[in-house]
């Protein structure tokens, strides 16, 4: 974990142990999962959410991960089938080889220099095509990110958050702390929906 996760998570933790403190812990006579009043105003109104409930709700994240699972396959059997396809080839070289098929020793070289450079353009295909899909997951990832933030945002100041916390933060969090992954998930989704 980076160093400015745990910067966070100690200034978060500090945060939402100064603003319990300052609530009153009293039970209301209608104890759900909103804080109460004398939190609201005596301290910050605080929520969290479930990243990994959330993002497994989110269309958005399910369709962009979907498509990465495909790639990911499709890449793997191209490889694959490139893969048997020269093996076979190496393999047939091998026996003309052994049974000295060749015309010549020239000839017997330039096949081995073409399989060389076929099991290195294979190669650097596979490195390719592998980086091709860290580039395009790293943007998935990223445009998730700022959809959420951007969500979320919106989201606390239509709500009246002061902060809304990440539990994948390793934060444990009480009663006392709505949970608003649904309906942060659900809004999310209805804008995605929108697109």
């Amino acid at each position: 974990m980076k160093k400015s996760n745990f910067a966070f998570l100690a200034v978060a933790a500090s945060v939402l142990m100064l603003s319990l403190t300052q609530c009153n812990t009293q039970p209301s006579a209608s104890s759900s999962a909103e804080p109460s009043d004398s939190c609201r105003h005596s301290g910050l109104n605080v929520a969290y959410v479930d990243v990994d409930t959330l993002l497994t709700s989110y269309e958005l994240w399910v369709s962009l991960n979907e498509d990465m699972i495909n790639k990911r396959e499709n890449i793997t059997a191209t490889v694959n089938k490139e893969g048997a396809a020269l093996q076979k080839e190496m393999e047939q070289f091998q026996n003309k080889l052994n049974n000295n098929a060749f015309v010549s020793q020239e000839r017997a070289e330039s096949e081995y220099n073409r399989l060389m450079k076929k099991q290195q353009d294979l190669q650097a295909k596979q490195e390719r095509l592998a980086n091709e899909f860290a580039v395009e997951s790293s943007r998935n990832d990223q445009v998730i990110s700022d959809s959420v933030r951007n969500f979320i945002q919106v989201y606390s100041r239509e709500k009246g958050y002061d902060l809304i916390l990440n539990s994948a933060s390793a934060l444990f969090v009480g009663d006392a702390i709505p949970n608003v992954t649904r309906e942060v998930a659900a809004g999310l989704n209805a804008r995605y929906g929108k697109q």
